[in-house]
């Protein structure tokens, strides 16, 4: 079992910045892509950005060059920095791991809520 628990999560206006944190706990062997999605209300889960274990990232094009996604291996923790926030950005933000044979693991999420 991997356990991922996210923090970082709130209420910012329009324009400003928010960084998420993700921590990893449990089989931590089965660490290897980690990301991040989010869900908002009635559209399906998306993914935003994810990050190999050598640094290696990849992003969404509605936040490419507004959010950076970063990793510390030694502490398996996944960070999500995000700037220049819109109202569209609003959702309920999951931590992922995707495992080597392409099973996902999951945060519990957390709200990030951007006001116009």
């Amino acid at each position: 079992q991997v356990q991922l628990v996210e923090s970082g999560g709130g209420l910012v206006q329009a324009g400003g910045s928010l960084r998420l944190s993700c921590a990893a706990s449990g089989s931590i062997f089965a660490i290897n892509v980690m990301g991040w999605y989010r869900q908002a209300p009635g559209k399906q889960r998306e993914l935003v950005a994810d990050i190999t274990s050598r640094g290696s990232t990849n992003y969404a094009d509605s936040v490419k060059g507004r959010f950076t996604i970063s990793r510390d291996n030694a502490k398996n923790t996944v960070y999500l920095q995000m700037g220049s926030l819109k109202p569209e950005d609003t959702a309920v933000y999951y931590c992922s791991n995707r495992r080597v044979y392409g099973s996902l693991d999951w945060g519990q999420g957390t709200q990030v809520t951007v006001s116009s």
